[in-house]
């Protein structure tokens, strides 16, 4: 997957199969199985001080973190359902500006041990770290559990 061809079909997929990120117009900055950026501006994710709602916060990160396990079951040949089991956001500062939701790293052999146990159980889990950033800040940090169902796509 490179980022180019990706782009525009995660981000419609996004935008049809999870209505929430078009209306906080969600964009993909880049999409590659080693690493995935998405971004959304401030103006439809404010709350009442003017800066960003934290649960706009919150689901951009999630969003990140789901659409790197998607690309990666799709990627590798795998028909399945990625769900969130559990999230946890911490807030380090306001966001004031638009903000990125970055997947960290994950090492290759995580993934590997992941689609194993998807191809033997039907199921498996992954954490994915996430850090989002505004102005060149980073302003939030989230981890996330994700599930994947095998045959549900």
């Amino acid at each position: 997957m490179e980022t180019r061809a990706a782009t525009p079909s995660l981000e419609q997929y996004l935008r049809e199969h999870i209505p929430l990120s078009a209306a906080m117009e969600v964009s993909v900055v880049s999409a590659r199985p080693d690493g995935v950026t998405l971004s959304a501006p401030l103006a439809p994710n404010l709350n009442h001080r003017s800066t960003a709602f934290g649960g706009s916060v919150n689901a951009l990160a999630t969003l990140a973190g789901w659409s790197i396990v998607h690309l990666r079951v799709r990627g590798s040949g795998h028909v399945a359902r990625t769900v969130i089991q559990e999230g946890s956001t911490s807030y380090l500062r306001p966001i004031h500006a638009a903000f990125e939701a970055t997947v960290l790293p994950i090492e290759e052999d995580r993934w590997e041990r992941f689609l194993r146990m998807l191809v033997k159980k039907g199921r498996a889990r992954i954490d994915i770290p996430v850090r989002v950033t505004s102005a060149g800040e980073e302003v939030a940090t989230f981890r996330g559990r994700f599930v994947v169902l095998m045959g549900e796509g």
